[in-house]
């Protein structure tokens, strides 16, 4: 009896033995897919940067105040980059602040204006990673020249993690271009018309290695009071400041470009009456 109780036991495991390996199969097989799937499987591609909100403070000469604070814009709460440009009277050196309390880094050293016995200049600042949100603002407190003409735009750019590259330069009409618009300014100023000299001026290079926002910005430098300032190469004007008052201002103009694909940009601006500027050039992306 009791060797034929055995052999039904042993029959019986035999029976079920098939049973509980598939069973233990089918209990591993997820974890084992899930596994591959996840080796397998790409991590989804950052979101590509793309222009946010943006504004332009202008105070004319005299009729400036301190703090000179900016429009109000509705941020994205993370995941932004924010670029402020200062141009305005040399002694006011302050950086900027906003309502947000970001860190801001000077990008590059002021750029002095030629002409005007170093009282003026233009400064740029950048807070990557930035913190924002509703009604969020730029300041600067303007210690030296309160009255003051400044221009300050604030740019954000969205899903813009690192500033991959910028350009800055200052180009002017050369020395023939420059005794070209003389001779014109003085002819048409003798016949009673406008000045209707020109200018083209390119920027620096910027290099990027995928999908990027480009924002470019134009700082005239003439003593004149209409312009025109017009960019070529694919970039859209967002912001300016080209007809000033009769006590003056600080021209500017800032536009943008975004990119699909890595490769080697500038900008061109065209303007008239012919001027000199100071242009930057910045090439923002994803963070990898």
């Amino acid at each position: 009896m009791r060797r034929i109780t055995s052999q039904l036991a042993v029959r019986t495991a035999c029976a079920l033995a098939p049973r509980l390996l598939l069973c233990l199969m089918m209990a591993i097989a997820p974890m084992a897919m899930a596994s591959s799937i996840d080796d397998v499987m790409p991590p989804s591609p950052p979101k590509a940067p793309k222009l946010g909100a943006h504004t332009m403070l202008t105070q004319p000469e005299g009729e400036g105040s301190t703090p000179a604070v900016t429009s109000s814009l509705n941020t994205q709460e993370n995941g932004s980059s924010l670029l402020v440009l200062i141009a305005g009277h040399a002694d006011n050196a302050g950086a900027p602040t906003d309502s947000y309390d970001n860190l801001w880094k000077p990008v590059g050293e002021p750029v002095v204006y030629n002409g005007y016995d170093e009282r003026f200049n233009a400064r740029a600042f950048l807070a990557i990673a930035a913190h924002g949100g509703k009604k969020h603002t730029v300041r600067v407190v303007k210690e030296g020249s309160p009255a003051g003409e400044i221009t300050i735009p604030f740019i954000e750019i969205a899903n813009a993690g690192k500033l991959q590259d910028v350009a800055q330069n200052y180009p002017t009409p050369g020395v023939a271009a420059r005794a070209t618009n003389r001779l014109m300014r003085a002819w048409q100023g003798f016949k009673g018309e406008p000045d209707s000299t020109s200018s083209a001026l390119t920027s620096g290079t910027v290099t990027t290695t995928g999908p990027a926002t480009l924002v470019a910005v134009w700082l005239g430098d003439a003593y004149v009071y209409s312009m025109t300032a017009t960019p070529g190469d694919g970039f859209k004007v967002i912001d300016s400041y080209l007809n000033l008052p009769p006590n003056s201002g600080v021209q500017a103009a800032v536009a943008v470009r975004e990119v699909d694909a890595a490769g080697t940009y500038s900008v061109t601006w065209h303007g008239t009456p012919a001027q000199g500027a100071i242009l930057w050039l910045f090439a923002f992306q994803a963070a990898p």
